[in-house]
């Protein structure tokens, strides 16, 4: 096994979970999740060879990730903005059990980070994937006090929008 595999059987392994879950904020159904993923894992094993360990493997993973994520968005088509609205209509229905409690407040909180602009999910994302600030700052090319910014802002739109008020 060369280099090149073994690199991408690292990244697989240790950061799959996470990628999954940076792709899932950036698209609406199970379809352009699994066609995201394989974008970005595809894009990684090209980019590998010119992995020369400057960055860490990971903030090299989650910058793939990033740019493929970017690149769908950019792809997307007009006629979907309506679909975006009905996304977001909250579901105020009692659940049988505290599970189903509890995946819903996941849903809405799901939906309330895609309703983010790009930059704030991008920073929220890879923030609650555990990349530090200065990781987040090598993966999106800005300043670590930017970072804090954009948090902070993504936290202060997450609040308003999960009690209501958006």
């Amino acid at each position: 096994m060369d280099l090149r595999d073994q690199l991408f059987q690292q990244a697989i392994s240790e950061y799959a979970e996470g990628i999954s879950r940076i792709a899932r904020s950036y698209v609406r159904t199970t379809a352009e999740h699994e066609d995201l993923l394989q974008e970005i894992w595809l894009g990684l094993w090209r980019a590998l060879p010119s992995f020369r360990g400057d960055a860490s493997l990971k903030t090299f993973v989650y910058r793939i990730a990033h740019n493929r994520c970017v690149t769908e968005i950019a792809r997307r088509k007009p006629q979907h903005a309506g679909e975006e609205e009905l996304m977001t209509l909250p579901d105020n229905q009692e659940g049988p059990d505290e599970r189903l409690a509890e995946e819903r407040k996941s849903e809405r909180l799901l939906i309330a980070v895609k309703k983010l602009p790009l930059g704030l999910r991008q920073t929220l994302t890879l923030r609650l994937e555990g990349l530090s600030y200065m990781e987040i700052s090598e993966v999106l090319g800005i300043s670590e006090s930017n970072i804090a910014v954009r948090l902070n802002r993504a936290k202060e739109r997450l609040n308003i929008c999960l009690s209501g008020g958006e």
